[in-house]
């Protein structure tokens, strides 16, 4: 019986060990311009900074800078530096608070997104760029791999384990 629990324990420990880096998605750790920055004049481009490699290849990673009065002021693509997502922006018009919007592809292929904010102090003679299209304006929650097929797969591990542990059970008495 004893043989049975250890078994069954480094299974489970072999199971979360594994399960650790499959869920590690990329977290944003720092942006330029800064969360809540007060800003005198626009920036030329929004840089975000995440704890893992970002993966590229076109349409994976978008970015928007929506002013105060919701028009869009990036402008080019999104590109991909490593661990950095760069995207350019045109002159700022309206001063107030400005959104960069988010979404991301995890080299682990799970979508990130989020929001950072600045304000711009002073207005801006800049004039805003086209909507983005539809589908890439607003970042959707979910893409990726489900979770259902972890789930199975711990499952018959887990049941493999026992069958194994019984049958070496029943050999060794």
């Amino acid at each position: 019986m004893r043989r049975l629990l250890a078994i069954t324990a480094l299974t489970f420990a072999a199971l979360l060990g594994a399960a650790g880096p499959a869920f590690a998605h990329n977290t944003l750790v720092g942006s330029d311009p800064a969360e809540g920055a007060q800003l005198s004049s626009g920036p030329a481009e929004v840089r975000l900074t995440f704890d893992q490699p970002v993966r590229s290849g076109e349409g994976y990673n978008t970015i928007t800078v929506v002013g105060p009065d919701g028009s869009f002021w990036t402008d080019g693509q999104v590109r991909v530096e490593g661990t950095e997502v760069v995207a350019p922006v045109r002159p700022l018009g309206p001063a107030g608070e400005y959104t960069i919007g988010y979404r991301v592809l995890s080299n682990d292929g799970h979508p990130v997104s989020g929001k950072r904010g600045f304000t711009l102090t002073e207005a801006g003679t800049g004039t805003p760029a086209p909507p983005p299209d539809a589908d890439r304006a607003e970042p959707d929650s979910g893409g990726g791999m489900p979770i259902w097929p972890w789930i199975a797969g711990a499952v018959v591990l887990v049941a493999l384990g026992l069958v194994l542990a019984l049958r070496l059970g029943r050999s060794g008495e």
